[in-house]
């Protein structure tokens, strides 16, 4: 099977620090692993895969239909998760549900990283087929080594002994930032770090305040980090903490559970069905239960879940999110073939009506 991984240079640099960025690379991983093989043309492709929102791959997408070639278009963002992220974004969020729901109904088939966010693409009424796919995790690359941990604590001045509580994430308020910086406020005897960046004109006041600001002696923003550097801080974090108030599934938080890192997370939709609480990974419903649990975490006093969290981690590798893919794009070439046909048909009974008259 030929895929089209669609990619513009230009518009990739601007999601490249994103989850959407950091998805495609994923996805050229398990084909690999999956024997999918990835072409750079139109005319090669059986199936072409685009995964943004902007012009430019909307005119791939219908370019791909008037060429009959099958479109997998992947709904990483929904209305949900665009709100309270930058200034001006919950008023135009509305008009934000429209484009996607265009965008999206491009393809011939729909992929999207999790049940909670199909269903929230089916409440848009979006009628073509759904599939929930996870992005998945490269569990041979996410390995952590006290090598790498070392590392990690000599870059930022961190004490052997000290224990430190570690998150990503652009910097917005929906990513639980403000909340973020309360906990470290809350508990001065830890060493907090955040990683991931933005630019803080356009994330609002509250955003902005709270990493410029009176910021706490403990917290640390480290800017954007990339993977080995990643990788490093997961090794060498003693918590992995995402207040998060929306995902459509977070990239991040299979990335903590596969370098065995104790998770504690927002008590959220998307987590639903993978993420079990107590049992996996915690959750928390607000700033005092992060503060409770974030403690008895770090002090050893709430059971160590790290081994059944790269369990649930397993479930979503790559190897296997390569093969979902690959069933799904074997269906949206079904689906093609059958309009074709029709359309076909359609065109035949027509010529026989003209020719009949």
């Amino acid at each position: 099977m030929n895929v089209l991984y669609y990619v513009n240079s230009k518009t990739q640099k601007t999601v490249e620090k994103s989850g959407v960025g950091r998805a495609l690379y994923h996805q050229l991983k398990a084909a690999e692993l999956n024997g999918i093989n990835c072409v750079s043309t139109l005319e090669e492709a059986d199936v072409v895969h685009i995964n943004t929102v902007f012009p430019d791959a909307v005119c791939m997408a219908i370019k791909s239909r008037l060429k009959n070639v099958p479109v997998a278009y992947h709904a990483h963002s929904t209305r949900e998760d665009f709100r309270n992220s930058y200034i001006g974004a919950n008023l135009v969020s509305g008009i934000f549900k429209q484009w996607i729901k265009f965008c999206y109904s491009l393809g011939d088939v729909i992929i999207t990283p999790t049940e909670y966010s199909k269903k929230l693409l089916k409440g848009y009424g979006i009628k073509k087929p759904i599939y929930a796919v996870s992005n998945g995790i490269d569990l041979a690359d996410y390995q952590p080594t006290k090598e790498k941990g070392k590392r990690f604590r000599e870059r930022y001045g961190i004490g052997k002994d000290e224990k430190v509580i570690m998150s990503i994430g652009l910097l917005m308020k929906r990513k639980g930032v403000p909340d973020f910086v309360e906990l470290a406020r809350r508990m001065p005897e830890y060493k907090f770090i955040w990683f991931g960046t933005a630019n803080l004109k356009l994330v609002g006041s509250e955003v902005r305040k709270a990493v410029t600001e009176n910021l706490p002696k403990n917290m640390i923003f480290a800017g954007y980090a990339d993977k080995p550097q990643i990788q490093e801080a997961l090794s060498g974090a003693d918590l992995f903490l995402f207040p998060s108030y929306e995902e459509t599934e977070g990239i991040v938080v299979l990335e903590a559970l596969a370098m065995k890192t104790p998770v504690l997370l927002r008590n959220i939709p998307v987590y639903e069905g993978w993420i079990k609480d107590g049992e996996n990974a915690y959750l928390a419903d607000g700033l005092d239960e992060f503060e409770e649990l974030a403690r008895g975490i770090l002090e050893k006093k709430l059971p160590d879940l790290t081994k059944e969290g790269y369990e649930a981690a397993k479930k979503k590798s790559l190897k296997i999110t390569g093969e979902q893919l690959y069933m799904v794009y074997r269906r949206a070439m079904a689906l093609n073939k059958n309009k074709q046909s029709k359309n076909r048909s359609a065109a035949s009974a027509k010529k026989k009506i003209k020719q009949t008259n």
